[in-house]
């Protein structure tokens, strides 16, 4: 049986990841992979020593691994190429076979969220570079945080960025996380680069769903992009305010309205935003 480990495991999409991975081969074939283990023991899977900073306990920790799912890191650009090379060096040392890397989707170019994308970009190459069997999947934008700020939309009245009427491919980390389950245990995926989100809406198609799912009355308003940058900026700091700025800014510049390849990943399509609000209504009720 295949001993897949999950890097990140204490985060919410590593987390979610060793949840389905553990559906298809069992919680015993699965090890997470954390910086600081004790957050990941609810998992009740084995958890060993995962910080991206330290390679000789990456090494330790992949010895008799077949697959490993490395989550892209949160740090700096500069330095999250290295940490991810960490990585890869101690699952080419450690006798690993198989690296599944979570990448991104966003402007290239020209937004101040870039240089996350060229960071991971880079990773991408060196995943395929780096002599084992791999598969890369450039995850859409998180919509859970969208829902999360349902309270403070609801003070303002209305959903205000600088995306305009830009499509953006939204996912989930459910929906992620059964789709990279199976491109870590299918050898079909190998080789091969996915875009994974669902259906492309607009911010205010968002507004709509989110309306009716929590009986809000929200409204759109457009901003420019300096506009919105000064506003993440004066709430969130220098580096996160324009890292945000940077994201919507690709979403206004059509950098996250690609064809999705969902389906050939996961094989079945993601789940409809109809349903996925659907769902959050009743939960509201309850």
């Amino acid at each position: 049986m295949t001993k897949i480990a999950v890097t990140s495991a204490s985060g919410k999409l590593g987390g979610a990841i060793v949840r389905a991975a553990a559906e298809i081969v069992g919680p015993v074939n699965v090890i997470g992979l954390a910086r600081t283990p004790s957050k990941a023991e609810s998992l009740g899977i084995e958890i060993r020593p995962g910080d991206y900073e330290k390679p000789d306990d990456l090494k330790q920790s992949l010895q008799g691994i077949d697959a490993v799912l490395l989550v892209s890191g949160m740090d700096a650009p500069d330095k999250r190429i290295g940490q991810h090379r960490n990585v890869i060096e101690a699952a080419k040392q450690s006798g690993v076979q198989k690296l599944v890397y979570t990448s991104i989707q966003g402007a290239e170019q020209s937004t101040a969220f870039s240089p996350v994308v060229h960071s991971n970009r880079q990773t991408e190459t060196d995943v395929r570079e780096s002599g084992l069997r791999w598969v890369i999947g450039r995850n859409g934008i998180y919509i859970e945080p969208d829902v999360e700020y349902i309270d403070t939309y609801k003070q303002r009245g209305e959903i205000a960025n600088c995306a305009g009427d830009g499509q953006c491919g939204y996912t989930t980390r459910p929906e992620l996380a059964y789709a990279y389950a199976r491109m870590l245990t299918k050898s079909k995926h190998d080789g091969q680069t996915y875009n994974l989100h669902g259906e492309a809406i607009t911010q205010q198609q968002l507004a709509d769903y989110l309306n009716a799912a929590f009986g809000t009355n929200l409204s759109y308003r457009a901003m420019s992009v300096d506009e919105y940058r000064k506003d993440r900026v004066d709430e969130l700091g220098e580096f996160m305010g324009n890292i945000i700025a940077g994201i919507y800014e690709g979403i206004r510049n059509g950098a996250v309205d690609n064809p999705s390849d969902f389906l050939a990943a996961a094989g079945r399509e993601h789940q409809t935003w109809q349903s996925y609000f659907d769902q959050l209504k009743t939960h509201a009720v309850t």
